[in-house]
This record gives structure tokens, sequence and C-alpha cells, in this order.
């Protein structure tokens, strides 16, 4: 039984390899460009409302209220990143129902490349919000002597963001692959529909603690009220 999508390898040539990861990351991305691409090429602000339209608009509507609840200010800044790792993340495991498919975040290479981004982003958006000073200034508080120690913070919750993903959908992976053994029919649906459940609670999860790391880096200004360079962005129209 292969673990992980990495070791399932479709083409090979010259020691170039194109494995299941790569192939199902693709898809998924396919998947969410042309089903984003269906439902904004039609949009309407009158009252004929496709039922696609009126579902990106609840879906967009959720994550801009779940990112307020955190404590920002302007949501709408946030929810493009946070938003596309929900939904990037969410339909991976989803597609699991798929035969022959397996999800790309059973990769550690996947999950560690998402948390990568959330490594980027926590800087980008605190020194956009309160300057580079600002942001460099919050690894030697309270004191130069926490140097060391808010550096190793910064990089052991992004380990942590890659292990919790990889490990969840990882271990789902295994868990139907010994249900199927013990019982080939009855078993791998409840699997399944559990599975479904679980990939959307950790797409929610990543997404969520993503915009905890990021809140947190932005609102130390906000609370000092010093030199704050944020700026009130204007909220897009879900037709723009």
């Amino acid at each position: 039984m292969e673990i992980s999508p990495d070791q399932w390898v479709l083409y090979e040539w010259n020691g170039l390899r194109l494995n299941a990861t790569i192939v199902f990351t693709w898809v998924v991305m396919a998947a969410l460009t042309l089903g984003s691409w269906a439902i904004t090429s039609r949009l309407s602000d009158g009252e004929d409302v496709s039922r696609l339209q009126v579902m990106l608009e609840v879906v967009v509507t959720t994550i801009r209220d779940q990112i307020a609840q955190i404590g920002t200010d302007y949501p709408e800044r946030y929810m493009p990143f946070v938003g596309t790792l929900f939904l990037f993340i969410a339909t991976a495991n989803v597609f699991a129902v798929v035969p022959g498919y397996q999800p790309p975040t059973g990769s550690l290479s996947t999950t560690a490349a998402l948390a990568i981004c959330v490594l980027i982003a926590v800087p980008v958006f605190s020194i956009a919000s309160r300057g580079l000073a600002g942001y460099l200034g919050t690894y030697i508080k309270p004191s130069v002597l926490m140097l060391p120690f808010n550096v190793i913070t910064e990089l052991s919750r992004t380990l942590a963001l890659a292990i919790r993903l990889y490990g969840n959908v990882m271990s789902g992976t295994i868990i139907v692959g010994i249900m199927i053994s013990i019982a080939p029919f009855f078993f791998p649906l409840m699997m399944q529909i559990l599975g479904l459940l679980t990939g959307l609670i950790q797409a929610y999860i990543f997404a969520i603690l993503a915009m905890v790391y990021i809140a947190s880096a932005t609102r130390v200004q906000r609370q000092s009220g010093k030199n704050s360079h944020e700026t009130p962005p204007e909220a897009p129209e879900i037709g723009d």
C-alpha cells in the first residue's frame, strides 16, 4: 500500500519523475480554475441570480466573516490568500471520493509548500501593516534575549502546520486501506463519508491557523497605536 502519492510514479524520463502528487495537484488547480470561471462568467447584480452565484456568495461571505471573527479590521485584505488555502485544501481532500485519486495533501512536499506560503505571508502582511522596523521589532520583544526563541517559534509553527495536515490526510488513507482488506464493501463507504468530513475540517483548521498567525503579526502595531501604515482597502464587489 502506497502511503504517499509521491511514491506513485506515473511517468519517468531521464531521471525526471512525474508522480501522482504533481498530477493530482494540477487536477485540483484545473478544477478550481474552471469552476471559478464557470461561476464568475455569469455574475449578476439583479434579481435573476443563478444557484452557482448564490453558492459563491455564501462561500465568500463565510470566509470573510470567519476572518473578521479572528480580530482583523479589514478581512478583505486577507481573504484572497486565506480563501485560496481553504478552497485548495478542501477541494483536494473532497476529490478523494473519486476512484484512483489520491489527495496531494497526503504528500509532505505539498503540505510543506502550503506551510511555507504561510511563513512568507506572515511577514509580508505584517510589513505592509506596520512597516519593516515594526515587524523586525517583534523578534526582540520583550527583550533582545528573546530573538532566537522568536525565530524558532516562527519556524516551528510552520513545521507544525505541514506535519498536522500531512499526518491527518495520510492516516485517513491508511485507515481506508486497512478497512478495505477487512470488509471490502461496508467499511470503505463509511470511511469515505468520514474522510470527506475530516478533509473539510482539516482545510478549515489550516486556513484558520494561517489567519491566526497573520492576525497576531499585524495586531501588535494596532495595540501600540504607533506608526501604523495600514489603511482600509476598498471592499471588492462580488461582480468585480
